[in-house]
């Protein structure tokens, strides 16, 4: 049955799960602060600058109307950077209110509110409240625009605390090479997605500084390990970190060129300066804000980061990658 649904972002990710959803039969209209952008999909069909070279379908329509985008949309879905969160659902909001209408909500953006250090469903949530709202749902884990863009078998988890608005989300989005899974552990979720962004960093720049398969295997490991403590600390269930949203996610994040935080790293173990990979990168850098709000979490609840801590100094301190790898290895021996 063909719903319509309302997209907030065309990046990479938006523009592509948008697409999903026209292949999957639904009206989607695509929301976009850029006249440029939306110009270009309209009439090219493209989206260069963040997906070169793939052809959207004419079905879709893209918009800088964000009242025309959500009229008549039984479902929105945010895929915006984690700093324009806020404003964007405060935009929202007002339109909702104008509409007097109430979809369900969709975040499958990753990171954490800088400053507050919230979740994204929590900040959505305080903007728009259960009068504007019929659920909201996290779509989250291992995938890249490009895969998806390809039809590539990707697997990934619809979040939330109502099993039945997730069920919905599910519906939505699975075909034959986007599988859904649900599960009710948002706090583990978006914790999950947001800090496997900083153990990618790493994860980049171990490999720019030319460290082989068994260091990312262990950094990985015991980076899991400390994005599993931090969440349990905030309550999330342990068994989610070895989920898709978890452990997958890393994966994926950790070892791909596909992804923005383990090209960063790359560079910076490469050598190059963070104001120089920022500059280069031209997208936004999530592990970059979302490790200092992990280092500032653990420093309240007295949770032993370490990879995390030796990240934060390279980012903050202007720490040598080389020398906190030294330290991280001259550590006093501990049981796993």
């Amino acid at each position: 049955m063909t719903k319509k649904i309302a997209v907030l972002g065309a990046g990479s990710w938006g523009s592509i799960l948008a697409n999903v959803l026209v292949e999957n039969g639904h009206e989607v209209n695509l929301w976009s602060n850029s006249e440029e952008q939306v110009q270009e999909l309209n009439i090219k069909h493209t989206n260069e600058k963040y997906m070169p070279g793939f052809k959207y379908p004419e079905e879709l329509v893209t918009t800088t109307n964000l009242k025309d985008a959500v009229k008549g949309a039984v479902a929105v879905l945010f895929v915006v950077p984690t700093k324009v969160i806020r404003p964007v659902a405060q935009q929202l909001v007002e339109v909702l209110d104008e509409l007097d209408t109430k979809p369900l909500l969709i975040h499958a953006s990753k990171g954490l509110e800088l400053g507050t250090h919230k979740r994204i469903s929590e900040v959505i949530s305080e903007e728009i409240s259960a009068k504007h709202r019929s659920g909201m749902v996290v779509l989250s884990g291992p995938s890249h625009a490009e895969e998806v863009a390809r039809k590539d078998i990707t697997l990934i988890t619809a979040a939330s605390d109502d099993l039945l608005a997730a069920k919905k989300v599910q519906n939505l989005f699975m075909n034959n090479y986007l599988r859904i899974y649900t599960n009710t552990d948002v706090i583990g979720v978006e914790t999950g997605a947001a800090f496997k962004n900083v153990i990618a960093l790493g994860a980049g720049a171990l490999h720019g500084l030319g460290y082989g398969d068994d260091a990312k295997a262990a950094l990985m490991t015991r980076g899991l390990a400390e994005i599993s403590r931090l969440g349990v600390a905030f309550g999330a269930d342990p068994m989610t970190f070895i989920g898709l949203s978890g452990v997958g996610d890393l994966i994926v994040t950790c070892t791909s060129v596909h992804s923005r935080n383990w090209r960063a790293g790359d560079q910076l173990g490469q050598g190059k300066s963070l104001e120089d990979v920022i500059k280069d990168m031209g997208m936004v850098i999530e592990g970059i804000n979302t490790c200092k709000a992990a280092y500032e979490l653990a420093q309240q609840k007295d949770i032993e980061m370490p990879i995390t801590q030796a990240i934060y100094n390279v980012l903050y301190n202007g720490a040598s990658i080389k020398q906190e790898i030294s330290g991280l290895m001259q550590r006093e021996g501990k049981t796993e």
